[in-house]
């Protein structure tokens, strides 16, 4: 545990401000490893704060320990393209090497192994983060050597066995092997971007209202997944009263399968910071809030230099950029590994140093969120789009896409294809273009939007009547057959915030891939709706039962049935949390027929041989059963 005067320090650090106990947890994590009861008991008195709301932020979060772990953590991502890629032999090297298994420390106190929910590194897995630096590509071979390194004492630094990765990953604030991956460019990755150039010299012509006024008239949406329109937001911000008002970057990028912003915050930070003091200048905002998801904390120096260069250069701050009164500045929140916090009022929560639980709306964000102020919230791509917009202005901005889904996506790539990496491509673009720009072969499905989103397979589904299932099931995610394989990504067909995952006819496309997709929903949801804390666990259970050989034709539409429930939680993760199963039954419905016992008996699929196996053995006699 800590000393109180060292909780005392950190305290002072962060001004004795409760709304900053994320900060205040982190720090004590980081000094000794863990939070003890202690150290929970001296912040409650010191903060004059309840033992309660202590514990319940100290608890939620996964990078957060409230006991002992090893001097290296070794948190390994499970995401679906790991698996594919060869975790399972990663996961047997690490446990052989280190001593122990995972979810426990060595008992020498050397290691301890966890396993964790995507890191943002799908275009190279298998990879980890030890002591907060990203290993990506391991192999056993490597985690071999790896172990022997970290029982020689060497530094995480010391640790790596590539080197850093291209564009800023080598920057001496950075240090990772990381590798960017860009593999398709247009106008927001284009090589034509001068840092500030807007700030510099167009802003002084410029009112607030005709900021406003560019972004709603070049339709922008917001490209976190929700598509709302970022001028229509704006706007509800301005028009909010409040003692203060707020910006906030969204860049807790935790859907499987995405990593763009993750190469937006490397290789665009000046951008993404523009932007948000764009969006300032609009709303009439003086506070900067960038939440960061602690998976990418090796980015937070550097990205800390950025903002002192900016305030350097008069670009946050006081008078930014020589205009009175325009007073606004940045700072960088750190996450603790949540996937809810991807949305924004359990993101608010977190920046006010609670749980990372969904709020109920209304009131939204945009009328009452930080603090209570009037709050605005875009996702990191967005506001780099915003900056490139009103450089160039809205006109320009609809010549590309199409007529209801303007200017360009960037698309986080990854799975079964020869160049996974990064891909701006302008909305229209088909789903086959897709596949053959980043080389995928022996195609059997698409996840486009993460496990939140649908998938889109290769092969016919038999001719079935899905007609019959609409009754049952209305998704907003789905699994589409062939036919729809000329289908284009855009907001009125195929939205997506981003993350693309190729599968091919290798793949078990329920017992590996969906089964992954709804052990990350039951990891992730937060427990606040007994819908979404219970429902995505009875599924994939009825489902594990099929994948067994046990299912009947009732499961399949208990299924369904106990999909609708999950509509009724109160954010997007429990609403969605069923779409895996749910997507799959509605359009790739003959890959559960293939598995149940009979497609016309409704039985509950009991076992009278095994449910009388137990009582034979008692009287020592074997149950004879007559089959017919």
């Amino acid at each position: 545990m800590a000393e109180k005067s060292k909780i005392n320090q950190i305290l002072s650090k962060f001004e004795n401000d409760e709304t900053r106990l994320m900060d205040i947890l982190l720090s004590i994590n980081v000094m000794q490893g863990y939070i003890s009861q202690k150290d929970m008991q001296d912040i409650s008195v010191l903060l004059g704060i309840s033992m309660a709301q202590v514990q319940e932020t100290a608890t939620f979060y996964h990078f957060i320990s409230t006991t002992p772990r090893g001097k290296y953590n070794i948190y390994l991502d499970n995401s679906i393209t790991a698996v594919m890629k060869g975790r399972a032999e990663v996961k047997e090297a690490f446990e052989q090497f280190c001593g122990t298994t995972f979810g426990k420390v060595s008992e020498e106190g050397m290691f301890g192994l966890y396993d964790t929910s995507c890191i943002g590194m799908n275009d190279q897995e298998p990879a980890a983060i030890i002591n907060d630096k990203v290993f990506t590509n391991l192999t056993p071979y490597r985690v071999k050597h790896l172990v022997e390194d970290m029982r020689a004492g060497k530094s995480p630094n010391d640790l790596m066995y590539e080197d850093y990765g291209n564009g800023n990953n080598a920057d001496p604030d950075v240090k990772a092997m990381v590798n960017n991956h860009i593999r398709k460019k247009s106008i927001i990755l284009k090589d034509d971007y001068q840092p500030f150039s807007f700030l510099k010299t167009k802003l002084k012509e410029y009112t607030p209202e005709r900021v406003v006024k560019e972004i709603e008239a070049s339709n922008l949406r917001g490209r976190g997944g929700a598509g709302f329109p970022t001028g229509l937001k704006w706007r509800f911000g301005r028009r909010t009263d409040g003692k203060h008002r707020v910006i906030i970057c969204n860049a807790d990028e935790g859907e499987p399968g995405t990593f763009k912003d993750r190469v937006l915050l490397t290789e665009y930070p000046e951008l993404i910071f523009e932007g948000m003091v764009v969006a300032a200048f609009a709303t009439g905002s003086d506070i900067g809030l960038l939440y960061l998801r602690y998976e990418y904390k090796y980015l937070l120096r550097f990205l800390n230099r950025k903002l002192a260069e900016m305030r350097k250069k008069h670009f946050l701050g006081k008078d930014i950029a020589g205009i009175g009164d325009f007073d606004f500045d940045i700072r960088i929140q750190l996450g603790a590994g949540a996937y809810i916090c991807g949305e924004e009022s359990a993101l608010i929560e977190s920046l006010e140093g609670k749980r990372g639980e969904p709020r109920d709306k209304p009131p939204f964000p945009v009328e009452k969120g930080y603090l209570g102020y009037p709050t605005i919230v875009n996702n990191v791509e967005t506001l780099a789009t915003a900056v490139k917009i009103l450089h160039h202005g809205a006109e320009w901005y609809a010549g590309f896409g199409t007529k209801d889904s303007l200017g360009t996506k960037l698309l986080s790539i990854s799975g079964d294809c020869r160049y996974p990496g990064i891909y701006e491509v302008e909305w229209g673009t088909t789903i086959r273009e897709i596949l053959a720009m980043s080389g995928a072969a022996d195609v059997q499905a698409i996840q486009v939007g993460g496990p939140s989103g649908m998938i889109i397979g290769m092969k016919d589904i038999n001719n079935m009547d899905n007609s019959k299932l609409m009754k049952w099931y209305k998704p907003s995610g789905m699994m589409i057959a062939e036919k729809f394989f000329n289908r284009k990504l855009s907001y009125s067909d195929l939205p997506t915030g981003g993350s693309i995952m190729i599968f091919n006819n290798s793949r078990d496309l329920l017992g590996e891939v969906v089964m992954n997709f709804m052990d990350f929903f039951i990891e992730e949801s937060c427990g606040s709706c007994s819908t979404c804390r219970n429902m995505p666990l009875i599924m994939k259970n009825k489902l594990q039962k099929i994948l067994d050989g046990n299912g009947v034709s009732q499961d399949i539409y208990d299924l369904l049935n106990w999909g609708k429930v999950l509509k009724a939680s109160r954010c997007g993760l429990g609403q969605t949390a069923g779409n895996p199963i749910l997507s799959s039954i509605f359009h790739f419905r003959h890959l559960y027929e293939q598995r149940i016992q009979s497609l016309t008996q409704f039985d509950s699929g009991f076992d009278l041989e095994k449910a009388t196996e137990r009582a034979g053995k008692f009287v020592h006699k074997k149950p004879v059963f007559h089959h017919f």
